[in-house]
């Protein structure tokens, strides 16, 4: 049985080879690149089944890297575990946001880090097969497995939190959310959002449809919903 192929990106040297011996150890198949600009360049050559991200790098940010994989359909499927140094709260909800898996803060256990390769690599190997999942609905298309959004045949580029309300809505058209509901549906990494935020994030996701934001309905004192097709 193939193991699973992991693009570990870091600019320190030493926590490279810590964390390509751990893995090597394990089975794993390792490739290491120091540069965000290196890892783009092997992302569009091959499809590792994880990435692990350093966010502080020295030419393409750590949260440039990841922005760049998810808005890329070729790519966005694929998993990534953030390794920061910086700790700040708003780092780690700013690279979950984007769409990364899970995080860790240097210093790190390599054992805490197996642990969690191995728990992504577990939930995404558990998901049914991709096309079963795939909602078309008018001119969308959306992909959950590859967390991507098609509208028209073109790529929509929306945020963790934006793409679970839109995919909330589209499996029922016709139903009304409450915005307790999508809070409830979204809030996994936001402990504090509000029914502020809710608005706000329709907001935002209407805007990136363009002509086509109408397709997510207000109704008023109650919540939204995405529209039934005619």
């Amino acid at each position: 049985m193939t193991q699973a192929h992991i693009l570990v990106i870091d600019d320190e040297p030493d926590i490279l080879e810590l964390i390509r011996y751990n893995l090597d150890k394990h089975g794993y198949q390792v490739t290491c690149v120091p540069s965000g600009e290196e890892a783009l360049i092997n992302l569009r050559l091959h499809h590792p089944d994880l990435v692990v991200l350093d966010l502080m790098l020295p030419d393409v940010d750590g949260l440039d890297v990841c922005q760049t994989m998810k808005r890329d359909t070729h790519m966005a499927h694929i998993p990534i575990i953030m390794l920061t140094a910086r700790g700040e709260e708003v780092d780690i909800v700013t690279g979950l946001e984007l769409g990364a898996d899970d995080y860790l803060t240097k210093p790190f256990s390599p054992r805490v880090l197996l642990a969690r390769i191995k728990a992504v690599l577990r939930r995404r190997q558990s998901q049914p097969g991709e096309d079963s999942n795939v909602l078309h609905r008018g001119a969308f298309v959306i992909h959950p497995g590859r967390h991507a959004v098609l509208l028209a045949g073109a790529s929509i580029s929306l945020t963790s939190s934006e793409f679970r309300i839109l995919h909330l809505l589209a499996r029922r058209p016709g139903w009304v959310f409450s915005r307790q509901q999508i809070l409830e549906a979204v809030s996994g990494h936001e402990a504090n959002a509000t029914d502020r935020a809710v608005d706000v994030h329709i907001v935002s996701l209407r805007r990136k449809l363009g002509a086509h934001g109408d397709i997510i309905e207000t109704i008023r004192g109650v919540g939204y919903r995405f529209k039934e097709p005619m």
